[in-house]
C-alpha cells in the first residue's frame, strides 16, 4: 500500500514538474507555418516577409539541437515572427526532396532565406547560438534590399 501510495505521489510530482517547466503555446519562440511550400511562399509574398525554411531531417542531430536550443529562443522567435514565414521542411519527404534539388541542399540543417518568388536570398549551414542565428536573419533581410 505504501509502495502505491509513493509511486503515485511521485508520478504526479513528474507531471506537475513537466507542466510547469514546459513552454506555454505562443510564448516564446519560432512560430512555424502550417502549410505547403508553395503556401509559405505565397504568405511570404502577401505579407511582405522573406520565407524562412529550416531544412531539416529527422535523424539530425544538430537539427534536434537547433529546434530545442534555438528556435525556442525568445529573441530569436520574436525577430523571425515578425519578419519570415517560417517553415519547417523534412528533407526526406516528396516536397523536402525537390527543395532539397531546387537549392543545393547538401547538408543539415540547412536554412534557406527565399524571397516570396522563391528566389534564394541567402543559404546558411549547420548549428549555431542564438545571436549568430538572428545575425543570418538579418543578413538576408539586407541582402534583400
Amino acid at each position: 500500500m505504501k509502495t502505491k501510495r509513493i509511486l503515485g505521489l511521485s508520478i504526479l510530482a513528474l507531471f506537475l514538474s513537466l507542466a510547469f517547466t514546459s513552454k506555454a503555446p505562443g510564448t516564446s519562440g519560432i512560430e512555424f507555418f502550417h502549410g505547403t511550400f508553395d503556401q509559405a511562399k505565397a504568405d511570404a509574398k502577401k505579407s511582405k516577409k522573406l520565407v524562412f525554411i529550416d531544412a531539416y531531417t529527422t535523424w539530425c542531430g544538430p537539427c534536434k539541437l537547433m529546434a530545442k536550443n534555438v528556435f525556442t529562443d525568445a529573441a530569436v522567435g520574436e525577430y523571425y515572427n515578425s519578419n519570415f514565414t517560417n517553415l519547417k521542411l523534412d528533407m526526406e519527404t516528396s516536397e523536402g526532396q525537390f527543395v532539397a534539388k531546387k537549392y543545393g541542399v547538401q547538408g543539415y540543417p540547412t536554412f534557406l532565406f527565399l524571397d516570396g518568388d522563391g528566389n534564394l536570398v541567402r543559404k546558411e549551414m549547420g548549428y549555431v547560438d542564438a545571436k549568430t542565428f538572428i545575425g543570418y536573419g538579418k543578413s538576408a533581410r539586407n541582402d534583400k534590399k
